[in-house]
């Protein structure tokens, strides 16, 4: 799989709206895979301090020179992330990404999956896609782009921290 737009749009992604303009209520309650782009001519630029809430007293911020070493220049999908249906199965998409903006507008997080976005200038200008899938085969399809992101770019996106298994 390529990870541009047109990839993920043919690979069934829809959305691609921007974080700042994200209708929440039309983001789809089931389970799926999620992805932040960056828009054409995006450049990084890093904040000191992160927008992200804290995690169990733990600060999200990173040094500048950490984050730099986490971009992968020519990519535009910064972050892949799940949605799985929880241990009640009332989660999904529209919950999992409205947690993750909240979290990037300072509220305490149930995780940090993804926070160096958060520490991204402009990450409101992010766009924000989806694909819905049943919930079992969110696991192998995540760590399946995990490896052909690596395969592609010698790393994983930028705000994945750790290769989903």
């Amino acid at each position: 799989m390529q990870f541009d737009q047109l990839s993920l749009k043919d690979n069934g992604f829809t959305g691609f709206r921007s974080v700042a303009s994200l209708e929440i209520n039309r983001i789809p309650q089931h389970q799926g895979i999620f992805v932040l782009v960056a828009p054409k001519n995006f450049e990084p630029r890093y904040l000191n301090r992160s927008t992200a809430g804290v995690f169990k007293k733990k600060n999200p911020s990173l040094k500048s020179e950490q984050l730099a070493a986490e971009w992968v220049a020519g990519a535009e999908v910064l972050y892949i992330g799940k949605a799985s249906p929880g241990s009640q199965g009332n989660r999904g998409l529209r919950r999992q990404i409205q947690e993750f903006v909240d979290f990037g507008n300072g509220k305490p997080p149930g995780h940090w999956d993804g926070r160096l976005i958060w520490q991204l200038k402009g990450a409101g200008k992010l766009l924000v896609a989806w694909k819905e899938m049943p919930p079992e085969e969110l696991n192998p399809t995540l760590a399946s782009y995990h490896s052909s992101f690596r395969e592609q770019y010698g790393k994983l996106p930028f705000a994945n921290l750790v290769h989903a298994r």
